[in-house]
């Protein structure tokens, strides 16, 4: 096959795909012809059309209707483009706008993902700041009751944790104040990985008096934040998800199950790199009938989380992607204090 055949096969199959996309129909010969400039005659259309379908890229679901892609044919077609296509100058502004509006960085995040349902009319999620790449900012220590501590870590992602401390003697003002000033040397400007070691020596060197609290205190730090890290997620517009052909409660329920979208989004850990997972190229059976869309936000050399859109696989693959990729875009330089 010359490689002129091959390059007008791709045309065909990116009109198909296009096609079906903005309507669910099947497409036949006749529509190419009528709606794209193939330069070719519509024999030689169906000659392609029967190509790509021995091929595998698109079928035909009864004998007398059109073509609709498959799978192998979506991800030819993922795979083809070159570049995101750019947003308008005002969708640009309008998204700038809405996030520099957060008040915080899970505000910033919860309006990132209501922003790209509506976008992309799907369902969007975003991952937290995840703790493997935070760094402690801060850790404040509040004295609840006589024997209970709350510690609070502030992360320089903006995540904050809170965590209670059941004491077994009360402290004084003074002796909380010398807990907040070991645990803060233990941790401060450190990811809590490898602020553990830290933790774990404070009880040989903390002053007698309130080394009781110091263990207390790095125990739970260790247990709940080092050893079990908690990453949260925030979905929006799963109602979106309503006009999917398939088993919509199964893939409603995978959603609700965070372990299953955080394997998701951890893949998206390149800054500026969309990754699209098409069908059952999805590990988890439910979300067979579904594509997802991906990237990473954070800073220069750290991937904060994971973002993305989870719609049907006859989903606008370029408009969902561009739109993807300017909303992590900005989400980072919101964080960024940009």
């Amino acid at each position: 096959m010359s490689s002129a055949t091959q390059r007008r096969r791709h045309e065909v199959l990116r009109a198909i795909v296009a096609d079906y996309i903005a309507s669910q129909e099947p497409v036949g010969s006749k529509t190419l012809v009528d709606r794209h400039s193939l330069g070719v005659s519509s024999a030689t259309i169906r000659n392609d059309m029967a190509a790509l379908e021995s091929e595998g890229y698109i079928e035909q679901q009864h004998a007398s209707s059109g073509r609709i892609p498959t799978q192998k044919g979506y991800r030819l077609f993922v795979d083809s483009i070159n570049e995101v296509k750019p947003l308008s100058q005002a969708e640009h502004a309008a998204i700038s706008r809405f996030l520099n509006e957060g008040v915080d960085v899970e505000d910033v995040l919860r309006r990132s993902v209501q922003l790209l349902s509506q976008l992309t009319r799907q369902a969007a999620v975003v991952q937290l700041p995840t703790l493997k790449v935070s760094r402690v900012r801060h850790c404040e220590v509040v004295t609840i009751s006589a024997l209970r501590l709350l510690l609070v870590l502030i992360t320089d992602t903006g995540r904050v944790e809170q965590r209670n401390v059941e004491l077994g003697a009360a402290l004084s003002v003074e002796q909380a104040a010398r807990l907040k000033e070991v645990l803060n040397q233990a941790l401060v400007g450190k990811t809590l990985s490898d602020a553990s070691v830290s933790l774990a020596d404070l009880a040989s060197n903390a002053p007698e008096d309130i080394r009781d609290a110091v263990i207390r205190s790095s125990t739970v730090l260790i247990e709940t934040l080092v050893e079990a890290p908690s990453d949260r997620l925030i979905l929006a517009g799963a109602s979106n998800l309503s006009r999917m052909s398939g088993d919509l409660p199964a893939v409603l329920e995978a959603l609700e199950e965070q372990v299953v979208v955080l394997k998701l989004l951890s893949t998206a850990r390149d800054l500026g790199e969309v990754q699209v997972s098409i069908g059952e190229e999805n590990e988890d059976e439910d979300l067979y009938t579904t594509s997802i869309v991906t990237t990473g936000y954070g800073a220069t050399g750290a991937t904060f989380g994971g973002l993305g859109v989870v719609g049907p696989t006859y989903m606008d693959y370029l408009g969902t992607m561009s739109k993807v990729s300017a909303v992590a875009h900005y989400v980072s330089r919101v964080l960024a204090g940009q």
